[in-house]
């Protein structure tokens, strides 16, 4: 524990508790926030008058003002022969990327972007999975002094179609197919069907023939020969990515990242991950979601190396890969977890490299993390899991844990370093040990958004909400289980938001498709997690009058298959005459959660 970051950082301060570590980092925003730049080795090319300003209020802080810089370039500036990124192909190659070798690459993205008319302010769409050259292609974006439109690979044409439209892209990066487990799923055909614009395509599979059309170009065809270009100097607060949450309705939220964000990302890394030099970071994820931004900015900003795996994480591809790679931070998603505990993929493979494992995305349940902490380590040995909560709005958590105090399974043991928050019930009280509230954030901190592109910030976050000490606190809609001393228990969303499989979606979206199937009069989603804690169930109540349960559960998973997201498992189909509503004529999701929750079977529905 004395050689973690957060150790040292303790006996700088002259603090022997984390409890005070935390409480000067919230106290002394400017202070906290230059120390993690440094920490971080962030390059400006224009030097900062100040760290902070609040002259607008902590809701709308700005960051190292006056300052010039381009965050990709921090991110190439390790030393060039170690190694950026580590990589099992779909083909089973493994090939080790240096820092220089991914710099070279980058720069020839940039100029290749320019090349193709892009300029500086203007987006480019990256819809693919996990790879060194998705890698080098969002880097190259950020060197032109444009920014990302984050699309997951997984969703379907319409809702690739919203997430172009919302983000302007001008661009789009994007692969010929998906594989998984050895099978190959097209995402290129599916991509233009939600009338993409034109598109650099990487090649995924060794012997794919897919015909492009006109104006689309592979990526070999791309890149040009040479790799000479210089960053573009920009102000803290420009955009670099442009990330999506879902709400309860319409359009997902699109949340903007600035050249300052990182800092958080990468902080969070380096306080609570301990991420440092001579590390292999492993996250199952892809640069759709918030987690595959995550991964390039501590990674490289930590001076860890980046493991990438082209495949799926349940396989047990993926699990030699880690051993192979000799990977010593592996984040998961719970899902994953449960799906190594049934598969078995992970077991007699040696992970004994691993020093800790990290969990974001939904909450956890205790049964699998007792078991993920003893997985592929020394008999009789477990590694601590770093739970991790936050959200894309955040640009990494408000709550997790650290290495200097106990760590139980699907429990978080610490406030984040630079963020603060209150669990509130229902009469705006603090919880106390053994009450559950929502959490509200307490700000200012880097990665807290400040505008959101299609929504206003002000009203989806603060509007209605307490002040604390005279600071309004920011809605974040998390339900917790204060269980003391800095100690807590994720419940999931307060809202109609669910995570399933750690992908944030909307009860809204998943109503609107199912509403389609043949008989359905209405329907109601909710996500409902397991008595003993984990992550959310997704549970449709249904009013469909004379239709046979079978067919009824294949026409709505076939509906969320194609019109969601084909990764989300329909756990349970309830059938009733009608949903409970409000006076207003909304649906009380609410109560049919609890009802579940009361009257749900002892054994799991057969599916």
């Amino acid at each position: 524990m004395a050689r973690t970051h957060l150790g040292r950082l303790m006996r700088q301060l002259g603090v022997d508790t984390y409890p005070a570590a935390h409480a000067w980092s919230v106290g002394n925003p400017a202070a906290f926030w230059k120390l993690t730049a440094e920490e971080l080795g962030i390059r400006f090319a224009q030097p900062f008058e100040r760290v902070l300003d609040l002259s607008h209020g902590p809701e709308r802080p700005r960051w190292f003002v006056g300052g010039k810089l381009n965050i990709a370039e921090s991110c190439l500036s390790g030393p060039a022969n170690d190694a950026a990124i580590i990589t099992r192909r779909s083909d089973g190659r493994t090939e080790a990327v240096s820092v220089g070798e991914l710099a070279s690459l980058s720069r020839r993205a940039a100029a290749g972007f320019a090349a193709a008319g892009i300029r500086q302010g203007e987006g480019v769409a990256i819809v693919t999975m996990m790879s060194v050259e998705a890698v080098a292609a969002y880097l190259g974006v950020l060197l032109l002094g444009g920014y990302v439109v984050s699309v997951p690979e997984t969703l379907p044409a319409d809702e690739i179609r919203t997430r172009l439209r919302i983000g302007h892209a001008r661009l789009v990066v994007t692969q010929d197919v998906l594989v998984r487990g050895g099978k190959t799923y097209p995402l290129y055909d599916r991509v233009k069907a939600a009338g993409a614009p034109r598109a650099v395509v990487f090649t995924a599979a060794a012997r794919s023939k897919i015909p492009l059309e006109i104006g689309d170009v592979t990526w070999s065809e791309f890149l040009p020969v040479e790799g000479q270009f210089d960053p573009a100097v920009c102000d803290p607060d420009t955009c670099i990515n442009v990330l999506f949450s879902s709400g309860t309705t319409g359009d997902p939220k699109a949340i903007p990242w600035e050249h300052v964000t990182p800092i958080k990302a990468a902080g969070d890394g380096h306080w609570h991950h301990d991420l440092r030099p001579g590390d292999v970071l492993c996250w199952p994820t892809s640069l759709g979601w918030m987690m595959g931004s995550w991964l390039v900015f501590a990674g490289l900003l930590n001076r860890a190396t980046i493991a990438l795996y082209e495949g799926g994480p349940v396989e047990p591809g993926f699990c030699e890969f880690v051993r192979d790679a000799q990977v010593t931070v592996l984040g998961v998603v719970p899902s994953i977890v449960r799906g190594w505990r049934r598969a078995g993929c992970a077991e007699g493979v040696d992970w004994s490299a691993i020093r800790l494992f990290s969990s974001s995305g939904e909450a956890s349940d205790p049964d699998d993390y007792t078991y993920l902490m003893r997985l592929g380590g020394p008999e009789g040995e477990s590694r601590p899991v770093i739970e991790y909560c936050g959200g894309s709005e955040l640009a990494g958590g408000y709550v997790a844990s650290t290495l200097l105090a106990p760590n139980c399974p699907s429990v978080f043991n610490a406030k984040m370093m630079g963020t603060d928050f209150v669990v509130l019930g229902p009469g705006g009280h603090p919880c106390r040990p053994g009450e559950v509230g929502e959490v509200f954030l307490i700000p200012p901190a880097i990665g807290m958004t400040t505008r959101l592109l299609n929504q206003d910030n002000e009203e989806v976050y603060y509007a209605g909400c307490p002040e604390r000490n005279g600071v309004r606190l920011r809605r974040h809609g998390d339900l917790m289980l204060v269980l003391g001393d800095d100690r807590y228990r994720s419940l999931g969303r307060a809202d109609d938001t669910m995570n399933l499989g750690g992908i944030k979606t909307s009860s809204a979206e998943i109503e609107q498709a199912v509403a389609r199937a043949p008989g359905v009069v209405e329907a109601a989603a909710v996500g409902v997690p397991p008595p003993k804690g984990g992550p959310d169930r997704l549970v449709l109540f249904v009013v469909a009058p004379g239709q046979a349960p079978g067919d009824l559960a294949v026409a709505l998973q076939r509906a969320i298959r194609d019109r969601v997201n084909p990764l989300f498992h329909l756990h349970d189909i309830v059938a009733v005459d009608a949903l409970p509503r409000t006076e207003s004529n909304k649906v009380l999701r609410r109560e049919l959660r609890k009802r579940y929750q009361e009257e749900e079977p002892a054994e799991p529905p057969a599916n």
